[in-house]
């Protein structure tokens, strides 16, 4: 017999197997200039079926041309191990896809280009988004991201995403592109919040979790040798691990 639920925006899902949760990358771009770390906030369009009306981080899926995209620089050393911690086909062109899908998905939600400037862009960029940002005259760089924690969206899900919040400090923005935010967009509105004040927004439970991670990790230092998060959710047991 096949078991069926009723999720709350009205879907019917079947349940005889969980879907398989896509690799995906957020990035947490963190302005410490001022007196109290601020974070970049996005509002999602109230029409999505995914986290409507929430405030997140930019991010997504990771995808093929992403591990196509040139770099100015490679992930530190610490950040790729952490990042292909149990994995089961860990390898540094997968980390590294996690890192440039970050920089993808900020630029296509946000407009921010993350990277260096004055090198001009990347030639033979994929076509798409990456082309789009190689227009902007910005290399990628990776040798600055660091990684937060990881996640994997509970079975019994409509969506599942297995998701790598990854931080960059702001200065790293080299560049903005006009016009990408606006009411019909993925990405409505969005707000740079002290991060005391950041979990007062409507928000989904990791990215509450995900704060707290990270004022955690400012305390630290960003001691690229700590242990990184890890929730997930076996057996109906909610899991915090260690990587």
């Amino acid at each position: 017999m096949t078991a069926t639920v009723r999720w709350s925006e009205g879907e019917t899902r079947n349940l005889a197997r969980a879907l398989k949760p896509r690799d995906a990358a957020t990035l947490i771009i963190v302005d410490r200039t001022g007196p109290e770390p601020k974070v970049l906030m996005g509002k999602r369009h109230a029409g999505h079926a995914f986290m409507p009306g929430k405030y997140v981080f930019p991010g997504g899926r990771i995808e093929p041309e992403d591990r196509r995209m040139s770099a100015a620089s490679a992930l530190d050393p610490l950040v790729e191990a952490k990042l292909n911690a149990l994995v089961k086909r860990p390898s540094p062109a997968f980390a590294r896809a996690i890192a440039l899908a970050s920089i993808r998905e900020t630029f296509e939600e946000t407009g921010l280009v993350i990277g260096v400037d004055g090198y001009g862009g990347p030639k033979n960029a994929p076509p798409g988004a990456w082309t789009r940002f190689a227009a902007t005259g910005v290399y990628p760089a990776l040798e600055d991201i660091d990684f937060l924690c990881r996640a994997i969206t509970p079975p019994r899900r409509p969506r599942r995403f297995d998701a790598r919040f990854l931080l960059i400090d702001a200065r790293f923005i080299a560049k903005q592109v006009d016009g990408v935010v606006h009411p019909n967009a993925e990405l409505v509105d969005l707000v740079w919040t002290a991060l005391g004040k950041a979990r007062e927004l409507d928000l989904p439970n990791i990215t509450h979790q995900a704060l707290e991670d990270l004022g955690e990790a400012l305390r630290g230092g960003l001691d690229k040798r700590r242990p990184r998060p890890f929730y997930r959710e076996l057996c109906r047991k909610r899991l915090r691990q260690e990587l």
